[in-house]
């Protein structure tokens, strides 16, 4: 009897720690107690807003909701309990399929007049969305696109029903459509609090017309004139409704490039466009580092004596995929975002931003929109009819509608909590890449994961190592210790064959390279989620045609064959794109790139580079037309000959100019 008593016990045991266990796990899941430290002198009427344009589609597609502790509940009171204070819709013109849409066969798959997808943000549906809104005691932001479907910086198309219209016709047509809608809104009680006008204007709107740069020397439409002149229009139908009592906000995305803001504004305010605040788009892993964004505030603040605020950001929550349409955050925008993609790394992000527009100079920051959280993966919510949701893995709900902990960030940045110190616990490996011969210098710093899932640089100090392992192709690694921590450090070395020197961009700007022709339309991106070696790379654009050429003379090589090659990703379209090897002793070798698309990388590669006189120069030659964009990175040039044990000299480089 002892022995089942005994046993019984011992069965009660094992399952109440599988319990244990499981609820232990399912709370690190969902990560309840997560750290969310509070920001100082935050105003009480700062901006804790979403982008909730997605759910009326996801509701009517069956999408449910769900609070922390599992009961059903509207979307809109969750988040307002969560501490939301805002809510931003977007608007299209007409969202609907103009023309069937038809497979290689000729079947119908979609008919005329069906919904684009999307949310199918039409009229009615914002208002609607608006009225329950202010319902749940949420202000509203009303964002016109002035498309049919989404508007961001490479796609602007003016709506169907304006395509053959006058550009004076077309003047007309947005003042029209936005003294409509704000009329309808006003009738129904929501005027916005916010209007913005226009979505996401590096480049224009409502293309050709508000382009910011003229499709061809005879026309008689676009560029900044164009430009300036419709916002003009949809600035006057606000302030005809709404009056000053709406603010009207201009909205860019890239939101740590101060280049870019200011090209924009200054040709805005130059016309006198009325408006009050400058809008951002930020999100950290396709904009750069944080200090960039604050940075660029300060500086718009300064320069514009305008409010910013930043109507998108968003960060995943995890790697995982809802509905097996590809997500656009995976893991290599994980570590470009410094970020780790966890609830805790979401609510620190979202965190972060605020705190950073909190502290814009003379208190200008107005607040912080996240960008759909309650876009959930739900069949029929894709970002476009018959297509799923790229976006599930950055919602602040998990994949069945059950809000996750870091919804509590919008609430908890402005509580009383006692601040928690945040620590290193744990240290990414780091990579370098050097070429034969060459003097290694090591890092000053490595990437470490904190306690709050935030991924930050911090300096450490490097354990000796055998630099005789540089003088051979290979691999070795080389141990540190992070400052202030005993936790350990790893740098992981490959020493190649690749001569050329910064052939990443790693340095952060030009060393080792010529630029010549258009020089300004070239810059080094910093952003590791544009980047295909590294996190940089070298960008082009520009408003109007230009010729840039990006070269670097090597001299001290040893003479043979040798193989050239490169990465490339762009737009596509320039008259002339080519990768070339020259001065080597013999005719001049290219190769045509032709780009298919943003970060579509493709590796373009020159053979049997025969070099006879101990040199050659690489590089870049292109002709573009007005707004050509892409990336270069990862230049190599190497030997074909990889067999030879005959001593290499170290090459030196040649850069002529600066």
């Amino acid at each position: 009897m002892s022995k089942k008593i005994g046993l019984f016990f011992l069965v009660i045991a094992i399952l109440v720690s599988i319990i244990l266990t499981a609820t232990l796990s399912y709370a690190g899941t969902n990560e309840k107690s997560i750290i969310i430290n509070p920001i100082t002198n935050m105003p009480d009427d700062f901006i804790k807003g979403v982008d909730a344009s997605m759910l009326p589609e996801i509701e009517k597609n069956g999408g449910i909701f769900y609070d922390v502790n599992g009961k059903k509940r509207d979307c809109l009171e969750i988040l307002k309990s969560h501490g939301v204070n805002y809510v931003r819709i977007r608007i299209w013109n007409d969202p609907v399929l103009h023309e069937d849409i038809k497979d290689s066969s000729g079947n119908v798959l979609y008919k005329k007049g069906e919904g684009v997808g999307g949310g199918n943000n039409d009229v009615k549906t914002a208002i609607s969305l608006a009225k329950r809104a202010k319902a749940a005691g949420l202000k509203v932001f009303l964002d016109f696109h002035y498309s049919d479907f989404w508007a961001d910086p490479k796609t602007q198309t003016k709506p169907y029903q304006w395509a053959n219209l006058s550009f004076d016709d077309v003047q007309k047509e947005l003042y029209n459509f936005t003294k409509q809608v704000l009329e309808d809104m006003k009738k129904n009680n929501v005027t916005p609090g916010m209007v913005q006008i226009g979505n996401e204007l590096n480049n224009g709107m409502v293309w050709p017309d508000g382009k910011t740069w003229k499709e061809s020397s005879d026309t008689t439409i676009g560029g900044y004139d164009g430009l300036t002149a419709l916002l003009t229009q949809g600035s006057k139908a606000v302030r005809e409704v709404c009056g000053k009592k709406t603010k009207i906000v201009i909205h860019l995305a890239n939101g740590g490039d101060n280049a870019l803001y200011t090209r924009v504004f200054d040709k805005i305010v130059e016309k006198k466009v009325d408006f009050d605040v400058i809008g951002l788009s930020f999100y950290p892993y396709w904009h750069g580092p944080m200090i960039d964004l604050k940075s660029n505030m300060d500086k718009l603040v300064d320069r514009y004596k305008k409010e910013v605020v930043v109507a998108e950001t968003s960060y995943a929550y995890t790697l995982e995929d809802g509905d097996n349409f590809a997500n656009v955050f995976g893991a290599k925008e994980e570590l470009a975002g410094s970020y780790k993609s966890t609830v805790q790394g979401q609510a620190t992000e979202v965190r972060d931003i605020m705190e950073n527009v909190c502290r814009v100079k003379s208190h200008k920051g107005l607040g912080v929109f996240y960008w759909e959280p309650d876009w959930i993966p739900v069949k029929g919510t894709g970002w476009k009819i018959g297509e799923g949701n790229a976006w599930d893995n950055q919602a602040m709900f998990d994949f069945k509608g059950k809000a996750l902990a870091s919804l509590d960030v919008f609430k908890k940045v402005s509580g009383n909590q006692k601040k928690i110190k945040t620590i290193a616990k744990e240290v990414l490996a780091s990579k370098l890449t050097t070429s034969l011969g060459k003097k290694l210098e090591l890092p000053k710093t490595v990437k470490a994961i904190f306690t709050d899932d935030s991924i930050k640089e911090v300096n450490v100090t490097w354990d000796k190592y055998d630099e005789t392992k540089l003088d051979k192709e290979g691999t070795f690694s080389i141990n540190g210790t992070l400052s202030g921590s005993n936790l350990k450090a790893v740098l992981n070395v490959t020493v190649d064959k690749n001569v050329l020197v910064n052939p990443s961009f790693e340095t952060g700007d030009t060393t080792g390279w010529n630029i010549t022709g258009q020089t300004s339309a070239a810059s080094i991106e910093k952003n590791a989620a544009n980047a295909k070696v590294g996190d940089n790379s070298l960008h082009y654009w520009y408003a109007t045609s230009f010729n840039l050429n990006a070269s670097q003379t090597v001299t001290g090589l040893k003479n043979g064959k040798y193989t050239l090659t490169v990465w490339s990703s762009g737009g596509g379209g320039e008259k002339s794109n080519t990768l070339y090897a020259s001065d080597f002793g013999s005719t001049k070798m290219t190769t045509e790139i032709k780009n298919t698309g943003w970060n579509d990388w493709h590796q373009y590669t020159i053979k049997d580079i025969n070099i006879t006189n101990g040199a050659c120069t690489v590089g870049i030659d292109m002709a573009a037309e007005a707004g050509n964009w892409g990336n270069i990175d990862g230049f190599m040039l190497t030997t074909s000959d990889s067999s030879s044990s005959e001593p290499s000299p170290t090459p030196t480089t040649d850069k002529i100019g600066s």
